[in-house]
């Protein structure tokens, strides 16, 4: 299991240390969430600071997109060469043509789906797909409770991703800890998304070790 420690936790007074911090403590991707107070009820961080987080972290950044007009803020992200970039199914009228915009910069492309978005959903672009996110809390805000529908939804997308793709990855985001993770990893998760219980453990070594079974 690698595990993408979300900077939505992180002490933004603080965001350079807390991001070498989560590095060095053995993370494999900076989980970072952008939102435009639109399709989401909060307002986070633009490329300007995403940039100041690329030149300290010494891991990867995934990017997760929670935005109307996506391929605007698609272009305003591409230049920092994330590893991984990922929108919403439910906010793009063209998700293919937005997967392959994103992969034309050499970028993996991750499509998001809401609790309520069944994994069928994205059957016809699991061929195109680096990675599929299922949020497992409703997107907008850090330290929410795991919606446990989501271990079924990880079971179905798996058999789904290992008929039609299997390099394909399987991320889970929100209310992930020590708890769920063994059931989560049973259910064909590779990657996990985790704010709070790594930022607010006393040694986010340990909770980042923890997570990655």
């Amino acid at each position: 299991m690698k595990v993408a420690p979300s900077i939505l936790s992180a002490d933004f007074g603080n965001l350079q240390r807390d991001v070498e911090s989560i590095c060095e403590a053995g993370c494999d991707f900076v989980h970072v969430d952008v939102m435009d107070g639109h399709f989401v009820p909060n307002l986070t961080i633009g490329p300007v600071v995403v940039a100041s987080i690329a030149k300290c972290a010494t891991k990867p950044l995934d990017i997760h997109l929670m935005v109307q007009n996506n391929t605007f803020f698609v272009e305003l992200f591409a230049p920092l060469q994330p590893e991984y970039i990922s929108f919403h199914i439910e906010e793009e009228k063209h998700p293919h043509r937005l997967i392959q915009k994103i992969r034309s910069y050499g970028i993996k492309a991750g499509i998001v789906l809401n609790p309520h978005t069944p994994p069928e959903s994205v059957e016809f672009l699991l061929q195109d797909l680096d990675m599929v996110l299922l949020m497992s809390v409703n997107p907008g805000f850090g330290g929410q409770s795991f919606i446990e529908t989501v271990l079924p939804k990880a079971a179905r997308l798996n058999a789904l991703r290992n008929k039609i793709n299997p390099n394909c990855l399987i991320e889970v985001d929100g209310g992930v800890s020590d708890l769920n993770i063994q059931l989560l990893k049973d259910a064909g998760v590779d990657i996990v998304v985790a704010g709070n219980y790594v930022f607010k453990h006393k040694s986010k070594k340990e909770a980042i070790k923890s997570l990655q079974i």
